[in-house]
């Protein structure tokens, strides 16, 4: 008879260790560790008119959260499937809820220090998120988790970016360390749902199928996922740039981009809502093919209408894509350690995108340039991560 607490997926079982509160719990960390990022326009803007910081310290603070974010995965590499899961979330929540919640109350003045103690934070959440990356990765079905996770991202920033002008309004900066801090210790009853044994069921197949994954696999899958975020980091931080070219001013630009992001929601609901019932390479290859349009259609509509449709495909095909792309790799991996390091490769993917996308235009490269460069990263990509996907 089936466990009450076992998550059922098109009427199959689950693992005996993957529960429903195992989804929830990966949905909720994932959205809660990333969410200053997430969030990282309004807090810019406050971090400049509270405290009067430049856009050189604005900068390194992000690069700082970024940095700590993403350098959690690379101790993940020994204690994964070593240690007790829940007892890694327990120290990681408590670091990441103690590092806000001194924020909150004591706010450094030295920039120096106050880095530090959120690289401190950083890392604390991050290695939430390499627990939630690697517990998606083990799901029965692991297209439709890795929909939710990106669901659970996308919703928490949509929110978090209506809510916090108000919270900032009336509390200041430490409202929103304050609040990530409150509902990360509300939220800690859920580790209960981490398997304890994460990484650790597959321990004598990884070790027959570390050889079987490969080398060629396994760099296909970092180089692919890096291809596709190096686009997607490049693309959407000179969007924008793209619409003044358009002819939409700032006020329009904003509320096309506020509903791009619900078009971002409504990708990864749908990736989730599809799961496994379809082929995964047919998918990868229909959300692909959406991505490439759109940066082409970025690249040659110079109109508002034909702006606002490229935006919208593109945050579109974006969201839905990911979680295939994910469960792809994730499927060529029983040990978790590789879905795990993608943690960092997305990180550096997203830091390095803006960077060559920048160094690019400063060139005089121009929009098109770089709209139709990542158009063709991104069907790189594409090859890449299909090649995962049809490994044996």
């Amino acid at each position: 008879m089936k466990p009450s607490n076992t998550l059922s997926i098109e009427g199959g079982l689950a693992g005996p260790l993957f529960t429903n509160l195992a989804v929830v719990a990966l949905v909720v960390f994932s959205a809660l560790a990333p969410l200053l990022l997430l969030v990282a326009p309004a807090v810019a803007t406050q971090l400049a008119t509270q405290l009067g910081w430049g856009p050189s310290q604005i900068g390194t603070y992000f690069s700082v959260e970024l940095g700590g974010l993403s350098l959690a995965t690379l101790p993940s590499l020994l204690w994964l499937g070593r240690v007790n899961a829940r007892h890694v979330a327990l120290v990681a929540a408590l670091v990441f809820a103690g590092g806000n919640l001194a924020t909150a109350l004591w706010m450094p003045e030295d920039f120096n220090t106050l880095l530090a103690l959120r690289a401190l934070t950083a890392f604390g959440g991050g290695t939430l998120m390499v627990l939630c990356m690697t517990s998606a990765g083990v799901s029965p079905n692991r297209d439709r988790v890795y929909g939710l996770w990106v669901l659970g991202q996308l919703v928490a920033g949509a929110v978090g970016l209506y809510l916090l002008p108000q919270m900032f309004d009336a509390l200041g900066l430490r409202s929103l360390y304050a609040a990530l801090a409150m509902l990360t210790l509300v939220a800690m009853p859920l580790i209960r749902g981490f398997d304890p044994f994460l990484g650790r069921a597959a321990q004598a197949a990884a070790g027959a199928r570390l050889s079987g994954v490969g080398l060629g696999v396994a760099a296909l899958s970092i180089g692919g996922v890096l291809a596709l975020y190096l686009a997607i980091g490049g693309v959407w931080t000179f969007v924008g740039t793209a619409a003044r070219q358009a002819g939409v001013d700032a006020a329009a630009d904003g509320t096309l981009l506020a509903l791009a992001s619900l078009m971002g929601i409504a990708g990864a609901a749908t990736a989730s809502w599809i799961g496994d019932r379809c082929n995964r390479s047919i998918m990868m290859l229909v959300g692909y093919g959406l991505l490439v349009l759109s940066l082409v259609g970025l690249a040659q509509w110079t109109t508002v209408v034909g702006y606002g449709a490229a935006v919208f495909a593109f945050k579109f095909a974006w969201t839905f894509v990911l979680p295939f792309v994910l469960a792809a790799v994730a499927n060529q991996d029983p040990s978790g350690r590789l879905i795990s390091g993608l943690h960092f490769v997305i990180g550096m993917g997203l830091a390095v995108g803006p960077l060559l996308a920048g160094v690019l235009l400063e060139r005089g490269a121009g929009l098109t340039v770089l709209f139709l460069s990542a158009a063709a990263i991104g069907a790189v990509s594409c090859v890449a991560l299909l090649r995962v996907e049809r490994a044996q």
